[in-house]
């Protein structure tokens, strides 16, 4: 079970936006034998920043020395060094459980937050989640793969507002109509020009239309009087 590991603690706080560093490991006082991971409520799902853990349910031949009973010198010293080495050993759980594809992504994320893929994605970047950000590397990596960016941009629009849909217009122009289907805000647009930054083909034009589409004929939910929007 996941909750029962440290692993499992660093990859929650890092979907609740909580920083590794900014987890404490400490020794817990009262234990469980059968439990790494020291809870009142078993069932509690939350991130604490300081966590506390039974330090030999795995890893006995490692810190069997630091804490004994006996030893009463330099606790300040080794309950630092306990936390070190436990965030090193979570660090080590986490990528136990990674698979190449995985990595790849990691690696992806990593150009794209330095500045390998410009500077508007490095700086953009933080406005999306860790899902988002996610989805948007294995797209990335599947450009490079396919070349398909028209279906990748469809595809990665559709994750990050998930009421999105994007029309083509290549009748007389070739030109792309995107329906978000939320308000504007500024947080919104700069993650739409990030998406296509990575993903628009150079020759496409694009029209942007937020929370009123516009009007398409036999399409009744599109026709509302008042809620339509001019092409």
């Amino acid at each position: 079970m996941g909750l029962n590991y440290i692993w499992d603690q660093v990859v929650r706080a890092e979907q609740q936006g909580i920083a590794k560093s900014e987890l404490r490991f400490v020794p817990a006082k009262v234990f469980s034998p059968y439990m790494e991971i020291s809870r009142e409520m078993l069932n509690d799902q939350g991130v604490e920043r300081t966590v506390e853990i039974n330090p030999y349910y795995r890893f006995h031949s490692i810190f069997k020395d630091l804490f004994d009973m006996e030893n009463d010198s330099e606790e300040e010293l080794r309950h630092v060094l306990f936390d070190l080495m436990v965030h090193f050993l979570a660090d080590i759980d986490t990528m136990q459980g990674m698979n190449k594809r995985e990595y790849h992504i990691r690696f992806a994320l990593r150009d794209m937050k330095a500045g390998l893929f410009g500077s508007k994605v490095s700086t953009n970047m933080e406005l999306f989640t860790k899902d988002e950000q996610e989805a948007i590397a294995a797209n990335v990596l599947r450009l490079y793969e396919t070349g398909e960016a028209f279906y990748l941009l469809k595809d990665t629009l559709r994750k990050v507002f998930t009421q999105s849909t994007i029309y083509a217009n290549c009748e007389e122009k070739d030109e792309l109509l995107f329906y978000i289907g939320q308000p504007y805000s500024e947080k919104a647009l700069a993650k739409i020009e990030l998406i296509n930054e990575l993903f628009l083909p150079i020759r496409f034009h694009t029209e942007l239309y937020w929370d009123r589409h516009f009007g398409i004929i036999e399409l009744e939910e599109t026709m509302q009087v008042d809620y339509i929007a001019l092409y």
